[in-house]
Formats: structure tokens, sequence, C-alpha cells
């Protein structure tokens, strides 16, 4: 189940969505759409994987956010959005601009979709969820310095429960202390974030060390999801 919001009025959408009503509904622009994750109901209790925890804030990427939101809950697993209060928050698109004047050396910013968290990372308790993805964006840059989100991430590494990381997101597990001695790959510009965190960077589309699948950015999501649904499966069958 998904919430929308559309001028001020909530629409709650009983039935699971597919790629193509998220598509139709992705093209009404970002006035008319606020993705929101699942609410706490029976609906979540039914959900045949568990939950699935993705912690976001402002500036976190809409295609980095997205895809791994529908990808996941499609293998019918609840993902439970998260950040620093439960709000809306504004999420981006990061691209290198192919056709400016100026060339730029780094992505330009644009806005994005809006996306709900339902619950605050103090009132999170990870003993319940069964894996955790990562999104990116520029929002890890100051998600890294909340206490809870930190305790949050490591109680993954020390339950070794599923994790997938992309893009900025490795700013996290890095300031989390969980990827010393692990194998990693992330964006380039953020190479310098996994090696301050004791990990190897290499330039990889996708990597999985233990329980920890992380990649580059979402064009490399293809092997990225691939990897995480197989773990994240394989992690739900056992239990």
């Amino acid at each position: 189940m998904a919430q929308l919001i559309k001028e001020g009025e909530m629409i709650i959408q009983q039935k699971p969505i597919s790629r193509r009503e998220m598509c139709a509904m992705l093209a009404g622009g970002t006035t008319a759409l606020a993705m929101m994750s699942s609410s706490a109901t029976a609906v979540e209790d039914k959900a045949r994987g568990g939950k699935v925890l993705m912690p976001v804030g402002d500036a976190t990427e809409v295609v980095d956010t997205l895809y791994p939101f529908f990808r996941i809950a499609e293998d019918g697993f609840n993902v439970v959005v998260a950040g620093p209060e439960a709000r809306r928050y504004h999420m981006v698109l990061h691209e290198v601009p192919p056709n400016s004047v100026l060339p730029w050396d780094i992505t330009e910013e644009r806005p994005g979709y809006h996306i709900k968290a339902e619950v605050a990372f103090r009132d999170v308790d990870p003993a319940q969820y069964a894996g955790m993805f990562v999104s990116g964006g520029r929002a890890p840059e100051y998600l890294r310095y909340d206490k809870d989100l930190m305790r949050i991430t490591r109680h993954f590494f020390e339950a070794n429960k599923p994790v997938a990381v992309v893009c900025h997101g490795i700013e996290i597990v890095s300031a989390a202390g969980v990827i010393r001695g692990r194998k990693v790959t992330t964006v380039a510009k953020c190479a310098l974030d996994a090696e301050q965190g004791g990990a190897r960077y290499v330039d990889e589309p996708t990597v999985v060390d233990g329980n920890l699948v992380t990649t580059r950015t979402w064009h490399d999501y293809a092997s990225c999801m691939r990897e995480f649904m197989k773990m994240l499966n394989t992690y739900a069958g056992a239990k």
C-alpha cells in the first residue's frame, strides 16, 4: 500500500502499484506527487518478506531512491522510509548536464519528487527489519551526523543482515564504522569517503562483500538489485 499526496489531499492506494501505474504517476509532475512508504497497518503485517528500512533526507537522489523502493516491494517486502523526522522530504535529480554551454565537472542538482518518511530515526527499532537500503544524493552529507541513524546502521552489520548502498550512501556506512576491511564500490567522487572508513575502493559496477552490496550509481542497478534481492530473499527465507 502506498500513500500519495495531491494538492493537499491524501489518497490511499489500497493495492500494489504496477510499474506502468508508477510511470503514469511520475508523469504527473512534482506538484502532483509525493511518494510515501507503507503505513503501519494490517497490510504491513502481511508482507511476505518482512520490512526493509530506507533512510532518506532532503536532497536524497530521486532515481537512487524510487527504483529500489518499488523493486524491493515487488518481492513482497514492506519498504519503510525513515528520516530525521517523520515528515515529507525533497528528493533531487543529480546529473552532469549533457548540453550545458559551460561544462560541468560534477553533477547539477535539480528538484525531483517528494517522499514521506513515516518514522523518525530515533523511533526505529532495527531488530524489526530484515534489511536496509541506503540511497544516495546529497542527503548522506548530513544524515551521517545523526546518532540514531548510526545506531541503526551498526545493528544491520552486527546482526549480519542484508544492506545495499548506492553512490553517496557510502558516507553513511563509512561514518558508522562498519566498512573497515571491506571491499566496496561507490561513485568515483566518494572513493575517499570509502577509504577513510577503512574500506578498499574498487571501480566496479557492483561489489558484494559479506552482507553488504555496494554499487556506483543507479546506472548499475541491474546488477546491484539482482544481488541485493537474492541476498534479501535468502535471508528472509532462512528466518
